[in-house]
């Protein structure tokens, strides 16, 4: 089967965006990596509203770091066997939006390359998490806010559990993709306490 559009390669299209793929490392939920290939990819579509984004950010004297792009869905299994959560992951059988190329996970960076404090870390599946949790400190939250306006301004919605994600507003209407590239299956994956 073919796929229905090609994805856009992002490092290839914004040589000076920040990528820290979490899934090509060990830096993730499962403590192990799961994508064989370091590929960051996404539908045209959202890689448009991404080109906006990071647009904004550096109006603000910001860039952005990327987290996650497209995933395979067989990367979205292991994920969802580490965290059966469909508060914080997508079941396989209703299909990941980041599977179809039309979400992103990042977070901020300042001129220097810190990344700002969002009160939270990546793939944190606590309710610290959610986007406007009381526990998250002022200089965090307006941090979140930050990142949400840029990405808001660049055509993307954020999620309610996840400050890191943002996808189209239309997403989930947009076909499943065949995996584009293999996944590791982690020798051991624990599952999160719920």
């Amino acid at each position: 089967m073919t796929q229905p559009y090609e994805l856009v390669e992002l490092d290839a299209v914004f040589p000076t965006l920040c990528i820290d793929l979490k899934y090509a490392s060990a830096d993730n939920i499962t403590g192990a990596p799961i994508y064989r290939e370091a590929r960051c990819l996404l539908h045209p579509d959202a890689a448009q509203a991404l080109s906006k984004s990071i647009h904004i950010a550096a109006l603000a004297g910001l860039r952005l770091m990327v987290y996650d792009a497209y995933r395979p869905q067989q990367a979205q299994a292991l994920l969802w066997q580490a965290c059966p959560n469909p508060e914080y992951v997508v079941a396989v059988d209703i299909g990941s939006n980041h599977s179809r190329g039309t979400a992103i996970d990042l977070t901020l960076m300042d001129e220097q390359g810190r990344i700002l404090d969002m009160g939270a870390g990546f793939d944190e599946m606590h309710d610290r998490s959610h986007a406007y949790h009381p526990s998250v400190p002022p200089a965090a939250q307006r941090n979140r806010l930050l990142l949400n306006a840029i990405m808001y301004g660049g055509g993307f919605v954020g999620i309610e559990s996840e400050w890191w994600h943002f996808e189209l507003p239309n997403a989930a209407s947009y076909p499943l993709l065949n995996d584009l590239f293999g996944c590791y299956a982690p020798k051991t994956i624990t599952t999160l306490p719920l």
